[in-house]
């Protein structure tokens, strides 16, 4: 094992963080309080959307937004196959069915001719997911559920700040919910938003995300509040907390410059793999702007004598630590046997899939790390061609 150990993610984490998680603590709101509210504010001022609605996840958001749209057991919800379980878990909770479909070659997006032909009566929405940060095809995908009255719930755990026709993602669909995870490009540890135009979709989120309590500890226990409330529906404990949110206000406001700082990274990945034979860099469309949250380099494995498990292990022998995003839905024993999915059904998913690597891009790398990373999968290409 190479003494040197970059990792595949390392927090961005400065004293302003530092100073806003403490100013929390010494305030005594630990739990929601100011500092949710203000990070929700400005969450939404920044994303240009009326409602943004904090929670403790993407998969606490998520659930939510599924229960406000009305999903049933017996409904139906159509997904992508190359995604995180919590896509398709949330749907579960509902006794509803996720209809896993294929995915888009080159970009690993939902594929829109897969939409289509999975529709059927019981279908009640789609939820895109933006891969790595770049956009679906969401003008098709609006079409589509214009024309068979569908919701659309966007997956944008990965897309911030992201950009689809010169809109950010966040304010083009029923919902959009992001996920705040360590890893993300803004992160809180723990953490979620919904966003949303719809007024009432949003009230009953926020009602929803604290036991259903018609108000939640800052209505009630500020001077302006009342120790009065009522539970009108039997709700969940999905609220973010202060100190989360803390975290959240420091991130925001250098999003930009970590979103430079992320794309700045995935241009000298692009320069270094560009002209290799061995490797295919991601295929991002010319009318989006990805977050660059991932950078999934695929690997030409007809001219390599290894394995992209071999690949990944070989790296990390070099001291570079680096992932798979994502193991495919219908590979997952849950998945495969519940819903009975087979993998030659998603021939584009098993393609990438069993050539997809994932490199470490986040904040802070060094120029010396970076070209240590190029040169790493260079040599190891190199020295196993077949």
């Amino acid at each position: 094992m190479n003494e040197k150990i970059i990792p595949f993610h390392k927090p961005f984490i400065t004293e302003d963080e530092i100073n806003e998680v403490v100013d929390s603590i010494r305030s005594g709101w630990w739990t929601i309080g100011p500092k949710t509210k203000k990070f929700e504010t400005e969450f939404g001022k920044y994303i240009g959307i009326t409602n943004s609605v904090s929670t403790n996840s993407w998969t606490a958001a998520a659930h939510l937004a599924l229960e406000a749209i009305g999903l049933k057991e017996g409904d139906e919800v159509i997904i992508p196959s190359i995604t995180f379980t919590a896509t398709a878990e949330v749907i579960c909770y509902f006794k509803a069915t996720p209809v896993v479909v294929d995915v888009e070659d080159g970009t690993f997006n939902i594929s829109v001719k897969a939409i289509e032909k999975a529709i059927t009566s019981k279908t009640r929405a789609i939820i895109p997911v933006h891969y790595g940060g770049q956009p679906c095809d969401m003008d098709e995908i609006f079409s589509i559920a214009k024309k068979y009255q569908l919701k659309i719930v966007e997956d944008a755990a990965h897309a911030l700040p992201s950009m689809y026709k010169g809109r950010k993602i966040g304010t083009i669909s029923d919902i959009t919910c992001f996920s705040f995870y360590a890893t993300k490009t803004l992160a809180t540890g723990e953490g979620g938003m919904i966003c949303t135009e719809d007024d009432d979709i949003a009230k009953r989120c926020s009602i929803m995300r604290l036991h259903g309590m018609s108000r939640d500890a800052w209505n009630r226990y500020t001077s302006e509040g009342s120790w009065y409330y009522e539970v009108v529906a039997p709700g969940y404990k999905y609220n973010m907390t202060d100190i989360q949110a803390s975290l959240g206000i420091a991130q925001l406001k250098k999003v930009e410059k970590l979103y430079a700082m992320r794309k700045d990274i995935a241009e000298k990945y692009n320069e270094a793999f560009s002209k290799s034979e061995f490797l295919t860099t991601p295929l991002i469309k010319d009318d989006r702007q990805t977050s660059w949250h991932l950078y999934p380099l695929l690997l030409e494995l007809d001219k390599l004598k290894i394995s992209r498990s071999h690949f990944i292990n070989m790296m990390k022998d070099k001291g570079i630590i680096c992932s798979v995003h994502f193991i495919p839905l219908y590979r997952h024993p849950y998945y495969r046997d519940t819903f009975h999915l087979k993998e030659e059904n998603f021939p584009v998913s098993e393609k990438l899939y069993s050539a997809q690597t994932s490199l470490p891009i986040w904040p802070g790398m060094t120029q010396q790390e970076i070209d240590y990373v190029t040169s790493t999968v260079q040599s190891i290409c190199d020295e196993n061609r077949r």
